[in-house]
């Protein structure tokens, strides 16, 4: 892919961020998907806008099946049907379109946009948006495959784990459904249960794609969370959660466990920080650190382009996740991979003396403060190492 004859150039750094250098037109997306770059980065080329460019780049994932992850056939909710969650969002109107839990289409990206462009609405859900999809003229078809129902057949023989059921009986770690709530007992777990954190079941695609003249899209296509309860809609087809696009500033696009990360709206938070004049890897950085101070090893990332083409991203190390593989194409790079290693909580990000002509690296430099960390620490909301070190940084934190 690139210049005939030529190969993707993969970088692998070592920070959490990556301020690259500003170069227009610009394609980023989350993961190593090289087709879906490639296309959307071929439409530009022939005269599409950055809009036709975010729906070509996802569509070319959803036809490939990225990783299982996007598209038809992959991740079955717990009654063995594929469904699938798509936005697209204009930087240049502020309009949007999004589907959640779609059923037998598979142009999600497609009829995300068509929700934009042929109604009124923003988000449409379920068996009604299957139903509009088909008034647009696209074709219901099975989107389960022999993959798909392997996959739910070996999740019902062992018991229907992993599942994201909690305070209910029979008690969901033990035993299938259907369940009835248990008055009275309150789960601990704010988060995901660790052995549904897998970095092969969050590999959304998001896109963000800037054209020569400046107009910004950005987009995003799932199939969501595996064995999710029929009904989830994650963080994906949420403008602000699964990403966001304004041509006067940048954009930002999401990928991990979009439950928790939807709570957070990081794609918007992110942009608001480009808009106070952050450069993207640090406002990336920022709105994961957002995320992290109530959920401290959540899984997730954050890729962010600002209106010139600077770009970044950032990650939150997690038990499935410390490093993020993500795709650019502009015309300094041609098609590049780049990978990142994560952070983890508190740390305390700095602009340090790593540059070259394309690329300023961002590291850690130090553990926050103890001061800086919320007075309510005594409780278990922080692991104990983390508390041990911020009190022996406490006298000589460097701040930036």
């Amino acid at each position: 892919m690139g210049f005939p004859g030529s190969v993707p150039l993969i970088l692998l750094l070592s920070a959490c961020c990556v301020l690259a250098a500003a170069q227009l037109p610009l394609v980023i997306n989350t993961w190593p998907y090289h087709d879906a770059v490639q296309r959307a980065w071929d439409t530009l080329q022939s005269g599409g806008s950055a809009l036709d460019a975010v729906e070509k780049g996802c569509s070319q994932c959803e036809v490939d099946q990225c990783r299982g992850t996007v598209g038809y056939g992959g991740n079955p909710d717990e009654h063995g049907e594929t469904t699938l969650d798509a936005m697209i969002m204009n930087g240049n109107t502020i309009e949007v379109g999004g589907v959640g839990q779609i059923r037998r289409i598979k142009s999600a990206i497609s009829v995300a946009r068509a929700v934009m462009e042929h109604s009124s609405h923003s988000l449409l859900v379920g068996e009604s948006a299957s139903i509009f999809a088909q008034n647009m003229g696209f074709l219901s078809e099975d989107l389960t495959t022999n993959k798909s129902l392997s996959m739910h057949a070996e999740w019902l023989s062992k018991k229907c784990q992993p599942n994201f059921w909690k305070n209910v009986f029979p008690d969901a770690a033990t035993s299938c459904g259907p369940y009835q709530p248990v008055k009275g007992i309150r789960s601990k777990n704010r988060g995901m249960p660790a052995e549904l954190i897998n970095v092969h079941s969050h590999d959304t695609i998001g896109m963000i794609v800037i054209d020569e003249s400046g107009s910004i899209a950005a987009g995003t296509s799932t199939n969501g969370l595996t064995h999710k309860i029929p009904g989830r809609v994650g963080d994906s087809p949420i403008a602000g959660a699964g990403a966001y696009a304004d041509s006067t500033v940048g954009a930002a696009a999401a990928t991990g466990v979009g439950d928790i990360m939807m709570r957070f709206l990081p794609s918007y938070q992110a942009v608001e920080y480009m808009r106070m004049g952050t450069e993207p890897a640090t406002a990336c950085q920022k709105a994961i650190t957002r995320i992290q101070m109530y959920y401290p090893q959540f899984f997730g990332a954050l890729i962010c382009a600002n209106r010139t083409g600077g770009y970044g991203a950032a990650c939150s190390k997690s038990p499935g996740l410390d490093q993020f593989h993500f795709m650019v194409y502009n015309p300094l790079t041609a098609l590049e991979q780049i990978s990142i290693f994560c952070s983890i909580l508190l740390l305390h990000w700095c602009s340090i003396s790593f540059y070259s002509p394309r690329i300023t690296l961002l590291n850690w430099s130090s553990f926050h403060s103890w001061r800086r960390i919320p007075h309510h620490t005594s409780n278990k909301r922080f692991p104990k190492w983390i508390k041990i070190a911020a009190r022996k940084r406490r006298k000589n934190t460097i701040h930036c």
